[in-house]
C-alpha cells in the first residue's frame, strides 16, 4: 500500500450505529402515530354518533310522516265512501230519470271538487314528510362538512 492510499483508509471514518438514538426515534414516531390514530378514531366515532343520532331521527320523523299519512287515508276513504253511500240513499229515494240525473251530476261535480282537495292535502302533506325526512340527514351532513372544513 501507498502512502496517499493509507492516508485515505484512516481518513474514511464509518458513522456508528447509535441504538439508543433509533430506539428514542422509532419510540417518538409510534407515540405520534398512536395520537393521531386516537385522534382519527374519536373524530370517526363523532362521525358515527352523529350519523346514528341522524338516522335514528330520520326513522322516527318518516314513520311519524308515515302514520299521519295512512291517517289522512283512511279519513280520505271513510269521507269518500260516507258520500257513495249517502248518494245510493239519494238515488234510491228518486222518483224521476231527471232527478237522478241531478243526483248523479251534482255527485260527480262534489266527488271531483273532493278528490281535487284531498289531492292538494296529500301533496302538501307529503312534501311537508320530504322535507322533514330529509332535514336530520342534511344537518349531519352540513355538520360534518362544516368540520372537515375546519381540520
Amino acid at each position: 500500500m501507498n502512502k496517499a492510499t493509507a492516508n485515505t483508509a484512516e481518513t474514511i471514518e464509518f458513522p456508528t450505529f447509535d441504538a439508543a438514538r433509533t430506539t428514542e426515534q422509532f419510540r417518538a414516531f409510534t407515540k405520534q402515530s398512536v395520537e393521531q390514530s386516537k385522534e382519527a378514531y374519536a373524530k370517526f366515532k363523532s362521525g358515527v354518533e352523529t350519523a346514528q343520532k341522524a338516522f335514528e331521527s330520520t326513522f322516527e320523523t318518516a314513520r311519524n310522516a308515515g302514520t299521519e299519512i295512512s291517517l289522512k287515508s283512511i279519513a280520505a276513504a271513510r269521507a269518500n265512501t260516507e258520500a257513495g253511500f249517502s248518494h245510493l240513499e239519494a238515488l234510491a229515494k228518486a222518483r224521476t230519470f231527471s232527478e237522478i240525473i241531478e243526483l248523479q251530476t251534482s255527485y260527480f261535480r262534489k266527488a271531483a271538487e273532493s278528490v281535487a282537495e284531498q289531492a292538494k292535502e296529500f301533496q302538501s302533506l307529503t312534501q311537508k314528510a320530504a322535507a322533514d325526512v330529509s332535514k336530520p340527514m342534511k344537518d349531519a351532513f352540513d355538520t360534518t362538512l362544516a368540520e372537515l372544513k375546519f381540520a
